[in-house]
């Protein structure tokens, strides 16, 4: 996954492809969840593909670099964040151990489908097109965001503001299709196109943007609200105040050989959802706003 740039506690915005010096935040990070009194359902377990029950073990295929949902502890070992504490409860209520394996998002839903891993979690949008190759477990809503530096000196007040300005956004993201779509939006109304970075690098991104050699950055709810808030003690960006672009929930990714393990799931965060446990999540992440209340594969 790129260069390791670490995105700990501090919110390390290192510099990976010039001389400059790293800066990092005096933030500290909010504790993890206290999962403890989550509990195996026997029911629910029995649900499990026999292989995963017997390893005793959910492999899960992760971006970790991407807070709040999923990044390093100081430690620059230890993956934590709100989805990480989610998955976790989901495997524990099944009676497993989650097992992160940290990879470039770009290839998680390959590894998915060549059995690397079981599942993946990581801001990956449940899509229609992505929907063709892999099935979902919906667990979050969210949508695109535009952060700018502090103050908003290039005035980015909506998408049609990009026209003609450099945006930066991870590879094979929803932000990348429609930063896609934005670009051909401004040229047929006869302005100049989007000028895209893409990137497999948050952490990259935030330093294309703090340089000024982008304009704005476009990225999920949860992670453009916690990086604003966050980094060098909210002194570096801002989120553009309109409504999440492409509203739409997040999956945790499940091949489609594997339906099994997709109704375990399911399942098991609607048993998390109804005893408060996933309440207790997304508050200790400060996302409330995109939780849901009913789990459902495929949007369904």
């Amino acid at each position: 996954m790129k260069p390791r740039l670490l995105v700990t506690s501090l919110l390390v915005l290192g510099l990976a492809a010039c001389g400059s010096t790293s800066e990092s935040t005096q933030t500290s990070t909010p504790p993890s969840s206290d999962l403890s009194s989550v509990q195996k359902d026997d029911k629910l377990a029995a649900l499990l593909p026999p292989e995963i029950a017997s390893a005793g073990t959910l492999k899960v295929g992760s971006n970790i670099q991407n807070p709040p949902n999923n990044f390093y502890d100081q430690d620059g070992k230890t993956p934590m964040g709100s989805e990480v504490d989610l998955i976790k409860a989901i495997a524990a209520k099944l009676g497993l151990k989650a097992e992160h394996s940290d990879m470039a998002f770009s290839s998680l839903i390959t590894s998915l489908e060549t059995g690397r891993v079981d599942v993946t979690m990581a801001a990956m949008n449940d899509t229609a097109e992505r929907q063709q190759k892999i099935d979902f477990v919906d667990y979050f809503t969210s949508g695109i965001t535009i952060m700018v530096q502090k103050g908003n000196p290039q005035g980015v007040k909506g998408p049609d503001d990009l026209c003609g300005k450099g945006i930066a956004v991870n590879l094979g993201s929803s932000q990348e299709q429609f930063g896609k779509e934005q670009s051909a939006k401004c040229v047929a109304a006869g302005k100049p196109e989007v000028q895209l970075s893409v990137t497999d690098s948050d952490t990259g991104n935030q330093n294309q943007l703090r340089t000024g050699r982008v304009a704005a950055i476009l990225n999920d709810l949860p992670t453009a609200v916690y990086v604003a808030k966050t980094a060098g003690d909210g002194e570096y960006f801002e989120v553009v105040p309109l409504a999440p672009i492409n509203g739409g929930p997040y999956g945790i990714g499940v091949a489609k050989k594997n339906a099994k393990l997709s109704e375990a799931i399911k399942g098991a965060l609607q048993a998390l959802i109804d005893d408060g446990t996933y309440e207790k999540i997304v508050t200790t992440w400060d996302i409330k706003q995109g939780a849901i209340t009913k789990a459902q594969i495929n949007g369904k």
